[in-house]
């Protein structure tokens, strides 16, 4: 029998939450692209957009604080944001053309978040983990500090 690695509960453990705040993210977004485009009748871009904004609210704070909770991140907010921003606009073009191109070929919108979404659990899982919430960063640069100066 192989014994198990200690990191191997942990990075199970961080999968669960991942795959949760990822179900949080995508029903929250579902709920309000179905609002948007079927009720109240908004275009497609507009629609996923709207709906990617409320779900990019609800998945940043549930990855940052819960999933990838890492004390080493603290003061880094500016840095782990910027990086979030990036990759969500990466994401978000891919995701629109994902169910833009589904859509044109008869799947709906509805069938065509979730095709797109499977593509996304481990897309952005690899990113976030090593990269929006990596475990190590370097320490902030602060204006006043010593470092700076000696630089500057």
């Amino acid at each position: 029998m192989k014994k198990l690695n200690r990191r191997q509960p942990k990075l199970t453990i961080q999968a669960v939450e991942y795959l949760v705040s990822g179900g949080a993210y995508f029903w929250t977004g579902y709920g309000v692209f179905a609002l948007l485009w079927s009720v109240l009748g908004w275009s497609l871009w507009w629609a996923k957009l709207g709906a990617n904004l409320v779900g990019w609210t609800v998945n940043f704070t549930l990855q940052r604080y819960w999933v990838f909770r890492n004390p080493k991140l603290k003061g880094h907010l500016g840095q782990v944001s910027g990086r979030y921003a990036v990759i969500t606009i990466v994401d978000f073009v891919m995701d629109y053309f994902i169910v833009y191109g589904l859509r044109q070929i008869g799947i709906s919108p509805y069938v065509g978040q979730f095709i797109s979404a499977g593509f996304f659990t481990i897309w952005n899982y690899v990113w976030y983990r090593w990269w929006v919430f990596p475990v190590r960063l370097p320490a902030p640069r602060h204006p006043g500090s010593r470092r700076s100066r000696a630089r500057g």
